[in-house]
């Protein structure tokens, strides 16, 4: 962690050229206040006479044409006839006692009161960025002065290429009456010339990059201002507003969930817990802009971005890139040379920028890089979110609700038939929000998946689906419940072949699926458990209650009728903790609770695994017959040398240990899988004197090799949110167990506290 201090030069983003001409297909821009570009030209002919005023109203046919005649001065301020919203360009003709724009001011300095007040100072942009439900405030510039007596005013805010007011994209807001959509707009001060206007949008507004449009109605008649690019506002969710359905009534969770730009991202085994820095990066420059693009490029309805439910559910969809060209190729083979590993990343700044920088999927990401990426996307937008890690993760593929693993007569794995796979962990997403689609009891925490491994209604996406649901196995809930439940709830279930072809239940496991459920908790880098958020405790009644409800929409319901007990042999399963490059040393007990001797034929049988469950080369199989004495125990050594292992290595360095037997006396069929893996060494970074923003700095990196093996072609990859742009560091070969010391400089950009993170990237580790 990093404090910095100052605020230098650069604490702050000046704007960099001339913009461009919007695209008209959609909103581009960034900055905030502005004169406009050309002054306001008069007419050439002589002004005509303004109409009498009746009762302080003005006349409804308007003084430079009778083509608005019948438009109400408060009520009536939408296009006139013939005029596209948003494609006013050309100055208009302007006669004589008109209230004419001059300036704008959004007053959008990120060190101002106004983005101070909707939390929004970190975003690295001088554009206005809002949210949803709370006030800010717009001044106004007029060529003469306004007299609140004599002149209206409306502002004009537009989203999307095509807004229209019945749609909720075109907002017609005018000061001191009440606007379309329930937004509003307020005076707040009137000096000669300038007017100081508070601007509520609504609760339940579309978000986007909205622009802003002034129009004025004098005796003299309306005056409709020219769009100008730079007059743009980003309104975004609000989880500080009550009536937004994101609203989340907890300081301690806002700042964790919504403000904190890194975080801990959990890995490994259930047994041998990892974890790595992830840098959000939620407001670094150009972040805000990819995220909208995202919704862009999948077409999603701008009517429809008010709803967080249907947002999320696109960030699910277009997080990874099947269907719709979305941020991330997913890649499991090894293979990365034609992108990057996806151990390498160590935040989400650097994909997002790729993305929207090129308009192409960006290679590669596995499961908690499409997480990282979702909560950046998410928190950006303005929803609390956070990253889930699931150990011992089932992936159902055939909607059975059980996690079923096949065996032939003598207990050896029919790797052909087990489609269904249990991930070591797998990574995804909860977020807050109201669910009004869904009976009362839903809201809170929904559970979003962007990792494209089943399609919903056709597409790579899953949820949101309330959490609630999962833990009550309430599995005909929306969206995804079934997939869901599955990962985290189902029973592991083992068939054995028998001789006439079919197959038998001969185990089921209740426990295996779903265990330490983990989270980064707020506030500190310790791992919160949330397991009894998602599950009732392990073997109660509820939670057997919760499986078998599950079980009845699944395509194998019967597997919960007849079952018996009888099992009197218990088997478990214990690894020590090694480095990648050491010999593994495991031990399989075996306790009989039977007051006779049981002898028990086991099989030992180890594989490389990749995380996903996906079983790889076999390294090891051992046969063992084990007398137990009654009331007696066991315990069978295995160790697996790094000879052994070293030429089948695949990501993560996980292995798989499959126990299977039969108890001679009983019948009794004994199964148990067990997944371990080999810690890879730490990298260790050590900031070298004070971090000063606008100041070069310096920080050291250390990391050894493990192996006895060099490791060819060592990068380093590097980022932090508010210090530096992401950077891909070369570091060449490391031979054998060599340690490799590294000096690497950077400026920091924003003050406060921060977090720098690197990961080593090497085909070996």
């Amino acid at each position: 962690m990093l404090a910095l201090s100052g605020v230098g030069a650069g604490a702050s983003l000046q704007p960099r050229g001339r913009m461009p001409e919007p695209d008209t297909r959609y909103d581009v821009g960034r900055w905030a206040s502005a004169s406009l570009r050309t002054p306001p030209t008069m007419a050439t002919q002589p002004p005509a006479r303004p109409e009498r005023r009746r009762r302080g109203v003005f006349s409804k046919v308007c003084a430079c044409c009778r083509c608005c005649a019948g438009r109400n001065d408060d009520a009536d301020w939408g296009p006139a006839p013939g005029e596209v919203p948003g494609e006013r360009r050309a100055e208009p003709v302007v006669r004589e006692g008109m209230l004419v724009l001059n300036t704008v001011d959004l007053q959008s300095i990120r060190t101002g009161a106004t983005r101070r007040a909707h939390h929004t100072n970190e975003y690295e942009s001088d554009a206005l960025i809002v949210r949803r439900g709370q006030p800010f405030t717009v001044r106004l510039g007029f060529r003469q002065p306004y007299d609140p007596e004599e002149h209206r005013v409306c502002l004009e805010f537009l989203l999307g290429p095509t807004p229209q007011v019945a749609k909720g994209t075109h907002m017609l807001v005018p000061v001191g009456a009440a606007g379309t959509q329930g937004w509003q707009a307020e005076e707040v001060d009137s000096t000669g010339t300038t007017l100081t206007v508070r601007v509520t949008s609504a609760p339940t507004a579309p978000i986007g990059c909205y622009r802003l449009g002034v129009k004025t109605r004098s005796p003299a008649g309306e005056y409709a201002a020219p769009f100008d690019p730079r007059h743009q506002v980003y309104l975004l969710f609000n989880p500080w507003c009550s009536r937004d359905s994101v609203y989340l009534d907890n300081d301690n969770l806002l700042e964790e969930y919504v403000l904190n730009e890194s975080g801990r991202i959990f890995y490994g085994t259930d047994a041998q817990i990892g974890e790595r820095t992830w840098n959000y990066g939620q407001f670094d420059q150009g972040v805000l802009d990819a995220c909208l693009y995202m919704l862009d490029r999948r077409g999603m309805p701008h009517a429809g971005r008010g709803d967080p439910i249907n947002v999320s559910r696109v960030v699910s969809a277009m997080v990874n890139s099947l269907d719709d060209n979305g941020v991330l190729i997913g890649n499991w083979t090894g293979d990365y040379s034609r992108g990057t590993n996806p151990s390498a990343w160590v935040g989400s700044v650097d994909i997002l920028r790729q993305y929207h920088r090129s308009q192409q999927p960006v290679p590669y990401g596995q499961c908690w890089v499409f997480a990282g990426v979702t909560t950046s996307v998410l928190r950006c937008l303005g929803i609390a979110t956070r990253t889930v890690t699931n150990y011992n993760s089932a992936h159902d593929t055939d909607v059975s609700l059980t996690m079923d693993i096949y065996f032939d007569e003598n207990m050896k794995p029919l790797e052909k038939l087990n489609a269904d796979s249990v991930w070591n962990f797998h990574v995804w997403n909860d977020c807050w929000m109201k669910r009004p689609d869904l009976p009362p009891g839903f809201d809170g925490w929904q559970v979003v998946d962007a990792t494209p491994q089943e399609t919903s209604s056709g597409i790579f996406c899953c949820g949101p689906c309330p959490v609630e649901a999962i833990k009550n196995g309430l599995v005909y809930l929306k969206y995804d419940a079934p997939f869901i439940f599955a990962e985290v709830n189902s029973d592991k279930v083992y068939w054995q072949r028998q001789a006439d072809g079919n197959f038998k239940i001969v185990y089921v496991e209740e426990n295996a699926i779903g265990r330490l459920i983990s989270t980064k908790a707020a506030g500190s880098h310790q791992r919160h458990d949330i397991t009894h958020l998602y599950k009732h405790p392990e073997g109660s009644e509820a939670e057997r209650k919760a499986v078998e409800t599950a079980a009845r929409y699944g395509t194998k319901a019967h597997v919960y009728a007849g079952r018996s007990g009888g099992e009197d042999v218990v088997v478990s399963v214990e690894a020590t903790e090694a480095v990648t490059g050491q010999d593994m040393h495991l031990s399989v007990a075996l306790t009989n609770r039977s007051t006779g001797p049981r002898s028990v034929s086991l099989n030992l049988h180890v594989a490389i695994t990749y995380y996903t469950g996906v079983a790889g080369p076999v390294v090891k199989q051992e046969r063992r017959q084990v007398e137990l004495p009654p009331n007696g125990a066991q315990t069978v050594p295995l160790v697996v040398s790094y000879a052994e292992y070293q030429p089948h290595m695949v990501d993560q360095c996980a292995m798989k240990l499959s126990v299977s037997g039969k108890v001679a006396e009983t019948g009794q069929v004994l199964a148990k899988q067990h997944n371990f893996r080999l810690r890879t060494p730490d990298l260790t970074l050590t900031l070298v004197g004070p971090a000063i923003v606008g100041q070069e700095t310096h920080v050291q990196i250390v990391f050894k090799n493990p192996l006895p093996q060099t490791l060819k072609g060592a990068v380093l990859h590097m980022e932090g949110a508010g210090l530096c742009s992401p950077k891909t560091i070369t570091v060449g070969d490391i031979a054998g167990y060599q340690t490799v010391r590294l000096r690497q400089n950077f400026v920091p950009l924003r003050p406060g506290r921060r977090q720098l993170a690197a990961s080593p990237g090497s085909p070996p580790l």
